[in-house]
């Protein structure tokens, strides 16, 4: 099956990641809308949108009615939360509109939030990572006002990017007029996302190596604790190991995530087959799903408040204990 042939088998599969030509009617005002036929990766994809969205539905009411929540480090996470709760719903938006409404405008502007909450999901997880960088670098000076202008600071660079980026193809930078500058992702254009591409990569590689000096200064820690205390060299490799395979988990499971379709974007273009793209952004929306887990749920604090409101374990006043960004 040559190149020609592969496009033109999914002009039945429907959906912004749908190539288009000159028969398409999801590009073409002129055209007579039609009943779209479901496409089961829609679904996936709506379902995936309805999880996301109720995960971090509870990670960020958590954080907003917990006074005891407003610090840096839960700032952070509640950022992360909004971020991926924002993309969650423009999943089942998606879902909807492209099914029920079939509006150019409406597309845009859908794919526009997606392409904010995601970009803000990626700068919030790189803002997490300097946070928990700084509070073990410069430990004695961590909490500050410093911390606090600081974090700030990086909130409103992460989402002023972020919703600068969802705002390019609404403004006018999509491929609606001309199908040839079309991504795997319409209606992005295909510089659109190279810039969003090589933008993940930047980000990912300053993780990767925050990520190392972290470790290196955990082990660092570790290595003085033992000494000091007189703990055995077991102990010692034990707190080591768990420290790097936290941090393992987490850089890798963002990577396993994001890499294959951030790679697929810079290879692929319109006239390859619509299966692709879903296959490469699937486990992309996973990192939405799976951020709660890492970054709010594993943390001791919101576990109390979480079992107090549902079982009333714990008192509602009880004192929260500090920890430092790098416990979580």
């Amino acid at each position: 099956m040559n190149k020609d042939m592969s496009y033109n088998s999914t002009e039945g599969q429907q959906g912004w990641f749908a190539a288009s030509n000159g028969r398409s009617s999801s590009l073409n005002l002129d055209s007579v809308v039609q009943p779209l036929a479901l496409n089961p990766w829609d679904v996936v994809l709506c379902i995936s949108g309805t999880i996301i969205s109720c995960e971090n539905a509870i990670v960020v009411a958590v954080i907003f009615y917990t006074p005891a929540f407003r610090t840096p480090m839960f700032l952070l996470i509640g950022s992360l939360a909004i971020a991926d709760f924002l993309a969650g719903l423009g999943l089942i938006f998606h879902f909807a509109f492209v099914y029920c409404i079939q509006s150019q405008v409406v597309n845009l502007i859908t794919v526009g939030l997606l392409v904010t909450s995601f970009t803000a999901s990626v700068g919030s997880l790189l803002a997490i990572t300097v946070d928990r960088y700084l509070s073990l670098y410069n430990a004695l000076t961590y909490y500050s006002e410093r911390t606090v202008t600081r974090t700030y600071i990086m909130l409103i660079l992460t989402w002023g990017f972020s919703i600068c980026f969802g705002l390019l193809p609404v403004m006018g930078w999509n491929c609606l007029k001309d199908v040839s500058t079309c991504s795997i992702v319409k209606p992005l254009t295909k510089n659109n996302l190279i810039i969003l591409s090589i933008s993940f990569f930047m980000v990912f590689a300053v993780m990767l190596q925050l990520y190392v000096q972290i470790c290196k200064i955990v082990c660092r820690h570790a290595h003085q604790i033992a000494v000091q205390r007189h703990f055995l060299a077991t102990s010692h490799y034990v707190t080591t190991r768990k420290g790097i395979s936290t941090l393992a988990v987490i850089l890798g499971t963002f990577a396993s995530c994001w890499l294959p379709f951030a790679i697929y974007c810079l290879l692929g273009d319109y006239t390859y087959p619509v299966l692709y793209t879903y296959m490469t952004i699937l486990p992309a929306t996973y990192n939405s799903m799976i951020n709660p887990v890492i970054y709010a749920f594993r943390n001791q604090e919101i576990q109390k408040v979480l079992w107090t409101v549902c079982c009333g374990c714990f008192s509602s006043t009880m004192p929260f204990r500090s920890r430092s960004p790098s416990d979580v």
